[in-house]
């Protein structure tokens, strides 16, 4: 018996759920994970269907922070239907305006202003309660990406036991960082391929399955030193501060304006040594080529940030020997 296709499920489902036999489906986009999404049509109006395979991905995780953001009066998309046994989700159509796409010299403060605005009502109303802890092991695992697929798989670089030393006290450094900080709500890839340009309420929020109780420059520092587009750094130190004295305003406690900014700093560092491990499994796990291509901006976030600091500059030192001469953005 043949059992019906992915393809043939996916129709059968929207089409139920939208009552109307002659409902259509295009692609919209895939991501870096199994999902695929679908924008459906139907009487002159869309949504976008999510195709999360139950073997593959629970979609239980992103229906729950949906309604965490949603809650709190943020624009993610809004819910038609939900199916986790089948691993399908109807929802709003935010439409296909991604910040990256939108962001000019003219534009830029305009756009990062209402993310900006978006995350301050995150931080502070969303409900953190029973979410993952953004904890050591969980930070570290994340790191260890680097050596192994970056290092060793990319590099074909194998420390030696001195240099594990050295990796491994500037990852506590990172982790201490993160310890010192006030605990929020954390969305985990806060950046201008998950938000989108919307006409009312923007920006639209997405790929937030993942969130976490975790420190409170994560997603700024995530946006501002985006893996996908690079500024000067004098106008991301410059949005840094003002985000900080907002929080300062809200009442929240915050360092004074150097201590924000080296928490700002090392969190980056935290995030662009993990996203150069992830960056490079993609491709060689995953068949993902294209991320290799912003291989060389997250090198340049880490080598620069890396080298500020004491307890980090022997890391990169030890990247860029590793490095040489090689060209990043080429697979082996």
């Amino acid at each position: 018996m043949n059992l019906p296709t992915r393809e043939t499920l996916r129709l059968a489902w929207v089409r139920e759920k939208l009552q109307d036999p002659e409902a259509a489906l295009e692609r919209a986009s895939s991501d870096a994970s199994f999902r695929s999404y679908w924008r459906a049509r139907s009487g002159g109006r869309s949504w976008v269907l999510m195709d999360a395979p139950p073997d593959r991905e629970d979609i239980r995780p992103w229906l729950d922070i949906a309604d965490r953001l949603i809650r709190a009066g943020l624009h993610a998309p809004d819910i038609q239907a939900a199916d986790a046994e089948r691993g399908f989700v109807l929802m709003e159509d935010l439409g296909d305006r991604v910040l990256l796409q939108e962001l000019r010299q003219t534009t830029v403060d305009r756009l990062y202003g209402q993310a900006m605005d978006a995350l301050l009502r995150m931080q502070l109303r969303a409900d953190a309660d029973g979410l993952p802890d953004y904890d050591e092991a969980r930070l570290v695992a994340e790191m260890e990406l680097m050596p192994e697929w970056l290092l060793g798989r990319h590099l074909g670089f194998t420390p030696e036991c001195g240099q594990w030393d050295v990796i491994e006290s500037a990852f506590r450094a990172l982790v201490e960082n993160t310890r010192r900080q006030r605990q929020v709500f954390v969305h985990r890839d806060y950046h201008s391929r998950n938000l989108l340009v919307t006409e009312v309420d923007s920006p639209g929020i997405v790929d937030f399955q993942d969130a976490v109780r975790g420190p409170i420059t994560y997603d700024l520092v995530s946006l501002l030193r985006d893996c996908y587009i690079v500024w000067p750094e004098d106008r991301v130190y410059g949005w840094a501060e003002d985000y900080r004295l907002r929080l300062q305003g809200a009442g929240i406690a915050v360092p004074e304006a150097d201590g924000f900014r080296r928490a700002f700093d090392l969190m980056g560092l935290q995030r662009h040594v993990k996203v150069l491990g992830i960056f490079c499994r993609l491709w060689y796990r995953d068949g993902k080529a294209g991320y290799l291509q912003d291989l060389p901006r997250v090198w340049k976030y880490t080598r620069e940030v890396g080298l500020r600091y004491p307890e980090t500059e022997g890391l990169v030192r030890l990247i860029e020997s590793a490095i040489g001469d090689r060209d990043l953005s080429l697979p082996i």
